[in-house]
């Protein structure tokens, strides 16, 4: 029985440990990720500030894993075939879970994509950085005011403070609160975190088009810029032409195929739509893996009932430079507490995962310990 993973992101990483672990000697399982390394992406704005981090969340999936790890780029998928073609080769599968996260939506807004340096992996980190020191005496504009794009205005702020830059930091966003897609007690503790910080923030605001120095706004003002970085948004990976495929509570996209993560727009056994986070896919690897071994089991003699997976968050949390917000359930806590909440769960994660002595690098990192 051959089971493919592709993309060793969260989804990935939990998927393929688990079914090390639950799955018979008889089944072959191969994880396919083009950099064979695993990063802790809720981490990567961090390294913005602190490039020494890198070491910390990039994690040789060879020191994780047990299975064949291919480092090639997954080209498309075709659930009907049971098939993958990868670059330059192909793969075949009886069961395949997509794990190939998201990339970074542009909505084919005019000049952005050109202009607008994304946060999706490392080297993304170290371009923004370079750029931001660049910046003194000048403005920096974060389109896109979720999760992501308040971590990485609360890191410049942070980065500002500690090379003593004159720089102003602009935070777009084009509905009317940050962190849109939260609870309102959730979303006024992290403006007051950015206020803090001197954050300009613009809500109801949208981009309309960039060049090489000026962003122009929906409704005609111009902002000119030194460095523009974009959060606004996620489309589904390229093998999957762009999409972020539809699937019900069991995450399958045919007989053989799983689409597991950001690749996927989940509705979850209550109906509802399951945010895309980092808890989300690792609950959803955790589900898939416990029904792909119930279909290896029972492949020969009948076809299984299907788990149906259900999304319940125990709450959020977010970095705004050297503090954080969490809530865990109905309350919000900032302040120290927050940021321990924060240094726990990532190093719990990492641990879960087999990166014991990154976990401990991570807490003592968080906590400046």
């Amino acid at each position: 029985m051959d089971i493919a993973v592709l993309g060793a992101g969260y989804a990935g990483l939990s998927l393929a440990r688990k079914l090390e672990t639950d799955l018979s000697d008889d089944a072959t399982i191969v994880v396919v990720e083009e950099t064979g390394e695993h990063l802790v992406q809720h981490e990567l704005h961090r390294v913005i500030r602190r490039p020494s981090l890198a070491d910390q969340i990039s994690i040789p999936l060879t020191d994780v894993l047990d299975c064949e790890v291919r480092e090639t780029r997954v080209e498309a998928v075709d659930p009907d075939e049971n098939r993958v073609r990868l670059e330059g080769d192909a793969l075949e599968y009886d069961y395949a879970a997509v794990c190939l996260g998201a990339e970074t939506a542009f909505y084919d807004l005019p000049g952005v994509e050109e202009h607008a340096i994304p946060l999706k992996r490392l080297e993304h980190a170290r371009e923004i950085r370079e750029g931001f020191l660049s910046a003194d005496g000048g403005r920096v504009v974060v389109g896109g005011a979720g999760l992501s794009g308040v971590q990485v205005a609360g890191e410049l702020a942070a980065l500002a403070d500690e090379e003593e830059l004159n720089v102003e930091i602009v935070l777009l966003e084009q509905f009317e609160t940050v962190a849109p897609a939260f609870p309102a007690n959730f979303q006024e503790a992290v403006r007051n975190q950015l206020e803090r910080r001197d954050i300009d923030i613009r809500t109801g605001t949208a981009v309309s088009r960039a060049d090489d120095d000026t962003i122009t706004l929906e409704d005609g003002e111009t902002l000119a810029y030194d460095l523009f970085v974009w959060t606004g948004g996620i489309r589904g990976p390229d093998a999957m032409g762009g999409d972020r495929a539809r699937v019900d509570s069991t995450l399958r996209l045919g007989d053989g195929t799983f689409v597991v993560g950001d690749a996927a727009q989940v509705v979850d056994g209550d109906g509802e739509a399951v945010p895309a986070s980092a808890q989300s896919a690792v609950r959803e690897a955790r589900a898939v893996a416990k029904n792909i071994v119930r279909l290896v089991e029972g492949d020969d003699v009948f076809d299984p009932r299907l788990d149906q997976f259900t999304f319940d968050s125990p709450g959020w949390l977010v970095s705004v430079g050297d503090g954080a917000v969490a809530q865990i359930g109905p309350t919000v806590v900032t302040g120290r507490a927050a940021k321990a909440l924060k240094a726990t769960v990532g190093a719990g994660y990492l641990s879960s995962v087999g990166a014991v002595r990154n976990a401990v690098d991570l807490i003592g990192e968080e906590l400046g310990d």
